[in-house]
């Protein structure tokens, strides 16, 4: 299915009984909607009505040049156009890396349209900012991906090495082979163009909203990128239920390494 959004197109599938309660899944770097692949079969046996976008700059989803294309607010409005073709005006919210940090977007500046919110290897973003130095250290790669055309040579060079060496992605052939087939190398950096700059590694923590939104934080022990407390650390900026689980020796891409245990994590956090 296909949906227009000033022009943008976003692909989105749907899986799962017509009248379950809805949930839409959100990917992070470098993948597109193939990365729940595993999650989809047991939310869907569970009942769930399950969408899956490829984001804005992914997959079969267009890629506009604009950098400013693919900030935050845009991409709120990408999700909900995406509900909106389908008549569901409240759903649960799942998203892993830029994903999670898009659910965030969604809860804080649509809470009523969020049922439930679950959140995998990305805290609050009040949170992440208040980490610290280490976690400022793990996010080195972030500068390097600021340098249109340097970023992309470096990770694509070589047969694709410094992408090997940074992420070391569980499916890695299969990423590259999807972001050589649909060109989404520069429209999946663009996420961190639009979204991030360096002055705000050294700036005071940012004020946001807390959310009230029932949520689930999930983190991997494995994470190269990013570390425990900056999502651990979410529950000040709660006023709803917060529920923290550490999934053990799997790495950031969980739903690939830890795939039953995370679709187990969801079906019971999102079951009536």
């Amino acid at each position: 299915m296909r949906v227009d959004v000033g022009g943008v197109g976003i692909n989105f599938e749907v899986a799962g009984p017509d009248d379950g309660p809805p949930v839409i899944l959100l990917h992070g770097f470098p993948d597109s909607g193939r990365l729940w692949r595993n999650q989809v079969p047991a939310l869907t046996g569970a009942g769930f009505r399950v969408i899956v976008p490829d984001l804005r700059g992914a997959g079969r989803s267009d890629k506009p040049a604009d950098v400013d294309a693919y900030r935050i607010p845009l991409l709120v409005g990408d999700v909900l156009a995406v509900l909106d073709s389908l008549g569901i005006a409240r759903a649960h919210v799942v998203g892993h890396d830029w994903g999670a940090a898009l659910a965030w977007g969604l809860a804080m500046g649509v809470p009523d349209r969020v049922e439930r919110l679950v959140v995998l290897s990305v805290g609050h973003p009040a949170a992440f900012s208040s980490a610290g130095i280490a976690q400022k250290e793990k996010s080195w790669y972030t500068f390097l991906f600021q340098y249109k055309g340097v970023a992309e040579a470096w990770l694509s060079g070589n047969n694709w090495a410094g992408f090997r060496e940074l992420l070391d992605h569980p499916d890695t052939d299969g990423v590259i082979a999807d972001i050589e087939r649909d060109g989404s190398l520069t429209s999946a950096l663009n996420w961190y163009r639009a979204n991030f700059s360096p002055e705000q590694l050294t700036a005071p923590p940012q004020e946001l909203p807390t959310v009230r939104t029932p949520t689930m934080g999930v983190w991997s022990s494995g994470d190269r990128f990013l570390l425990e407390q900056q999502i651990a650390g979410s529950a000040p900026f709660m006023t709803g239920l917060w529920r923290y689980e550490r999934i053990e020796d799997a790495s950031h891409w969980m739903q690939v390494d830890a795939a039953d245990t995370v679709s187990g994590l969801l079906v019971d956090f999102l079951s009536p």
